[in-house]
């Protein structure tokens, strides 16, 4: 039962020279969703792995990571099997594959080179400006209605000015008249609990899969009988596009507080399947702490977009997924 930071930890094992890589840990039962891991830490596994094997080459950022999720990871001792595809003068493409019980879960491609800071910000009228209304030490800790055992580890504040733009009655709602609009969004200022906590660059995998999805911000009356609680959101795909360097922690960058954007806009067949967009921004202070002061938003830069689709599925073949893996990996645990 560990912090994010201690969670997210893989050790090499293998010759320094060895053409794959092999990167070995043990997912931690804390951060799951209901019985099953959660599926943007179970990808930062693979992105520290990856980070590691980059971090003797001159391409040791993370840039962009797509990976599938061929299958639900259990609660067991894991290998991510790391190669280089290809090294060229800008970037290196890497290819790694998460692996237990002999069974590839989950297969990524990345690409790692030198992450600089953003051009496009303000003042340019062009730039992409911070979408949270309230200020973090101003934002009042909203509950989280989700299977997550790991709880303790983090808290939110949801932004009510962005919840409100999905009421039945808001204006963004569309018509027979309109021309695109509809979908769903969502915001919150997001804070991992542990003072010695930071936000890292394998840390940016899970926090691009912590945020509410669009089955759950619907009203009931267009849930079609899905109930949230109730409802397990499966991964199937992730895809990661780092935008600038982490910060230090400083009077205007907080180390362990994030922004979190997102919006939904399809749902459907088979299975469930919906889509979701994430930003992930600066924030100004950690959450509940702090003081508001002139310019702040100008100060806040996006840190990465997320792209994922998922399915939903009843929590009963989150736990159904448990009870199949945990045989196999009690009998491999004896051998």
């Amino acid at each position: 039962m560990a912090p994010l930071g201690k969670a997210i930890g893989v050790n090499y094992s293998g010759p320094p020279n060895a053409d794959t890589k092999t990167f070995r840990g043990d997912i931690d039962p804390e951060w799951t969703v209901g019985n099953v891991p959660n599926g943007g830490y179970v990808l930062a596994l693979v992105l520290e792995a990856c980070i590691l094997h980059q971090a003797s080459t001159p391409h040791r950022d993370p840039i962009h990571v797509s990976a599938h999720f061929l299958q639900a990871t259990s609660i067991a001792p894991f290998e991510v099997r790391v190669r280089t595809l290809r090294r060229g003068r800008g970037f290196t493409n890497v290819l790694a594959d998460l692996v237990q019980q002999d069974r590839t879960r989950i297969t990524a491609h990345l690409i790692f080179g030198s992450l600089e800071p953003p051009r496009l910000v303000p003042p340019s009228s062009y730039a992409r400006r911070l979408p949270l209304y309230v200020h973090p030490s101003a934002a009042a800790a909203t509950p989280m209605a989700r299977p997550w055992r790991f709880k303790e580890h983090i808290k939110w504040a949801g932004d009510p000015h962005l919840r409100a733009q999905n009421a039945p009655d808001s204006p963004t709602r569309t018509t027979a008249t309109t021309i695109g609009g509809g979908g769903l969004v969502w915001g919150a200022w997001f804070a991992l609990t542990g003072r010695d906590e930071r936000v890292t660059p394998a840390s940016i995998a899970f926090l691009a899969d912590t945020f509410l999805n669009l089955p759950s911000l619907l009203p009931r009356s267009e849930r079609g009988g899905l109930v949230s609680g109730e409802t397990w959101f499966p991964t199937m795909t992730l895809s990661i596009e780092f935008k600038a360097p982490i910060p230090p922690p400083s009077a205007r960058h907080a180390a362990r507080t994030v922004g979190l954007y997102s919006t939904g806009t399809f749902w459907g067949e088979p299975q469930g399947r919906h889509d979701a967009y994430v930003e992930i921004w600066t924030a100004p202070s950690e959450l509940g702490e702090g003081k508001e002061r002139g310019g702040w938003r100008e100060e806040q830069f996006c840190l990465a977009t997320a792209t994922q689709m998922a399915l939903s599925l009843p929590m009963e073949v989150n736990a159904g997924r448990a009870k199949y893996d945990a045989p196999k990996a009690e009998a491999k645990a004896k051998l």
